[in-house]
C-alpha cells in the first residue's frame, strides 16, 4: 500500500458491500477467559488470556437494520470515514456522537485484509479522535468481545483502555452459548477526560 496515495475522508453515506466485505469477521488464536466472584463486600471480575486448541472464528451476520442504522449515524452526524487507495475503499469508521455524555461511539472499524499492519486502522481512529475533539466530545468509546483478541490488542495499541465488562450485554441465545462477553474500551479525547 503506497500511503501518499492513501486518502481519509469524510463518509456522506456508505455501501453496505464494503462493510461486508471489510468487516466481514475475525479469527482469534486465544481469548480472555472471564470469572466472577461476589461477595457482600466485594466483586471480582477477572480476565485471563488463554490460547484455544483451536482458533475462534466469528462472521458478523449484519442485517438490514443494521445497514439502515449505520447508513443514518453516517448521514445525520458526520462523524463517520472511510479510508480510499485508487478509489477503493479499504477502510471505514463507523461513529456516532452522544451529546449528554460527551462520548463518541465507535461502531465500527474495519481494514482490508490486504493493507491491515500498515497503520491505516491507527490513522482512522485518530482522524475520528481530532473530530471528535473539535465536536466538544471527551472520550471515545467502543466495545468488542473477550473473543476477540485482535481487537482488544489493536484498541490498546491505539491509545484504548479496557474500563467496563458487560456479562449479559449479548441476547442472542447462540452468542451465549459460545461464550462471548461485552468490552468496553475507552481512549481520551483530552487531559481533563482522563481525570
Amino acid at each position: 500500500m503506497n500511503t501518499e496515495a492513501l486518502m481519509i475522508k469524510p463518509l456522506h453515506d456508505f455501501d453496505p458491500d464494503d462493510l461486508h466485505r471489510l468487516g466481514g469477521g475475525y479469527t482469534s488464536p486465544s481469548r480472555y477467559r472471564v470469572s466472577k466472584e461476589e461477595t457482600q463486600a466485594r466483586t471480582v471480575i477477572t480476565l485471563e488470556l488463554e490460547p484455544l486448541d483451536k482458533p475462534y472464528v466469528r462472521q458478523w451476520p449484519y442485517s438490514a437494520e443494521d445497514m439502515l442504522d449505520y447508513a443514518r449515524v453516517v448521514r445525520e452526524q458526520g462523524l463517520s470515514y472511510g479510508a480510499y487507495e485508487g478509489g477503493r475503499m479499504v477502510g471505514i469508521a463507523i461513529a456516532e456522537a452522544r451529546r449528554w455524555n460527551r462520548t463518541l461511539w465507535v461502531w465500527e472499524v474495519h481494514v482490508d485484509p490486504e493493507c491491515r499492519g500498515r497503520g491505516l486502522g491507527r490513522r482512522l481512529l485518530d482522524t475520528l479522535a481530532e473530530k471528535g475533539r473539535a465536536a466538544g466530545l471527551r472520550v471515545m468509546v467502543c466495545e468488542t468481545q473477550n473473543t476477540n483478541v485482535p481487537a482488544v490488542t489493536f484498541y490498546r495499541r491505539a491509545g484504548f483502555a479496557l474500563e467496563a465488562i458487560d456479562l449479559s450485554y449479548y441476547a442472542d441465545e447462540d452468542v451465549i452459548a459460545r461464550g462471548e462477553i461485552a468490552l468496553f474500551m475507552k481512549r481520551p479525547l483530552s487531559s481533563r477526560a482522563s481525570r
